[in-house]
C-alpha cells in the first residue's frame, strides 16, 4: 500500500496516511477538523539500485554488467556542425 502526503489548506498542517490504490483521498485535517485536507504529488520513497533482473537476466557477453563499467559522457556538438548557431 502506498504512503500519500496531504496537506491542510485552512491550517498548513502535513499529515501522511497509508491507503489502498482505490481509497477515497481524506478530506478532514486531523489538526483543525476542516474539510479541507489535499493531497500533495510527491516523488516515490524508494529507488532502485545494484544489480537488477535487467541487468543481470536479458543481457549477454560484454553487456552483461554495463552498470559497473566508466562511460564516458557524450562529446557535445561542435559550432561548426550547429544549423541554428550564430557562429556558421
Amino acid at each position: 500500500m502506498p504512503i500519500y502526503e496531504y496537506q491542510c489548506q485552512s491550517c498548513g498542517h502535513e499529515h501522511e496516511a497509508l491507503q489502498k490504490l482505490g481509497a477515497d483521498p481524506l478530506l478532514i485535517c486531523p489538526a483543525c477538523t476542516k474539510p479541507e485536507l489535499m493531497k500533495k504529488i510527491s516523488a516515490a520513497g524508494f529507488r532502485l539500485k545494484g544489480t537488477g533482473w535487467y541487468e543481470t537476466d536479458f543481457k549477454s557477453g560484454a553487456k552483461k554488467n554495463v552498470a559497473g563499467e566508466a562511460t564516458a559522457a557524450p562529446s557535445a556538438p561542435k559550432a561548426d556542425n550547429c544549423v541554428g548557431c550564430k557562429n556558421n
